[in-house]
């Protein structure tokens, strides 16, 4: 009796880890998704501006931060960046995904911006709008519905990136799972478990995001 209630007690301690890192790894998708957000509006309008030097620099942010592996700017983040400050591991793996999601965030808007006609832009400025005017009048909203399902399927990556993060040992949901299995010396129902609410949030966030885009495409035709 008292044997079941120990093996009782450990099972529910296993899968306080999983809802653990459940929740971390949602936070950590939810907050660079912002971040990313953020950093992507403002160089996507850098990318398009008229003054070269800002034109550089957003080219060098997106080059620089799609061309290195995710799990290799986490490291540098931790490590070399963010280790003389004592910075909380956690903390570092939100600001290191949401700086990545920013580059991919910033060539999914740019696509946005410039996809919408450019006689959209001209009736704008012929109603009397200015150029700032415009763009967050006219073109942003038109862009909105243009680049939302790729900025969905951004967020959905992200929440899959977010494997790495135990990377820094980060009590993300793979970390959770991989603790348990060393402790149990059993790899299947911990790594499957991760594996299956990984799936579950990925394809309930698709039809979530689908149903969305349909609700917009409807507004559309009326």
């Amino acid at each position: 009796m008292f044997n079941a209630f120990i093996e009782t007690m450990i099972a529910k301690q296993r899968w306080m880890l999983i809802v653990q890192g459940l929740g971390t790894t949602i936070l950590i998708a939810v907050c660079a998704i912002v971040i990313g957000t953020v950093l992507g509006f403002v160089f996507a309008l850098m990318k398009i501006s008229k003054y070269k030097i800002l034109r550089i620099i957003s080219e060098i942010y997106t080059t620089v931060l799609r061309g290195i592996p995710l799990a290799t700017q986490l490291m540098i983040f931790y490590f070399v960046i963010f280790a003389p400050l004592g910075m909380d591991k956690l903390l570092v793996a939100i600001l290191a995904y949401g700086i990545n999601s920013g580059a991919y965030c910033t060539e999914i808007f740019r696509a946005g911006i410039q996809g919408v006609d450019k006689g959209q832009t001209e009736a704008g400025r012929s109603l009397g709008l200015s150029k700032r005017q415009t763009l967050f009048n006219i073109v942003f909203p038109q862009a909105v519905k243009a680049i939302l399902p790729t900025y969905t399927s951004e967020f959905i990556v992200l929440i899959k990136e977010t494997s790495v993060a135990s990377f820094i040992a980060v009590m993300d949901l793979t970390k959770a799972g991989d603790m348990i299995r060393n402790a149990t010396y059993n790899a299947w129902i911990p790594l499957l478990s991760s594996a299956v609410i990984y799936l579950i949030l990925t394809v309930g966030l698709t039809k979530l995001f689908g149903l969305l885009e349909k609700r917009l495409a409807k507004s559309d035709h009326r």
